[in-house]
């Protein structure tokens, strides 16, 4: 991948690069106390304003969480209540494992719609995105699936 390449795959709130650890001068010898010392060693690598999602990406996940995944979870209560009505008003019996198997089916689908509305969201602060954002769940499974690749090849 180019650099180029690279910078257009970026993240607008993604640091541009790592930081480099300070290289300490071996002629002197190290005068720190352990307080300091501890304190530095605990220092995150980026500051939190640097790894923070900004207040409108976050706005706009927390949307389309709620709908991908409020949906299916409201029809899967739905299908309880309907089904109970169905048994006590209606006298229509239906089985119960039908019942449980549709429930599971929508609350799965909730627990889906979950990952779906944050990946699908356009992590871009000036870009909103399409209404289903197909295209940004692309653009965004393929930032995690390089992410995931690139921290399996440094573990190894």
């Amino acid at each position: 991948m180019s650099a180029e390449e690279s910078e257009r795959s970026r993240l607008p709130f993604e640091p541009n690069k790592k930081r480099q650890k300070s290289v300490k001068a071996k002629s002197q010898p190290p005068i720190q106390s352990q307080e300091s010392e501890q304190k530095a060693s605990k220092q995150p690598p980026f500051a939190k304003q640097e790894m923070a999602i900004p207040p409108v990406v976050s706005q706009r996940m927390v949307r389309r969480v709620a709908g991908f995944c409020g949906i299916p979870t409201a029809l899967g209560i739905t299908t309880l209540v309907a089904s109970y009505l169905l048994a006590v008003y209606g006298d229509i019996n239906l089985p119960p494992i039908a019942v449980l198997l549709v429930n599971m089916g929508f609350f799965g689908l909730g627990v889906l719609g979950i990952t779906y509305g944050v990946l699908s969201a356009s992590w871009d602060e000036e870009r909103v995105g399409s209404l289903l954002g197909l295209s940004e769940f692309r653009t965004n499974w393929g930032r995690m699936v390089a992410v995931w690749r690139e921290t399996r090849q440094k573990n190894v």
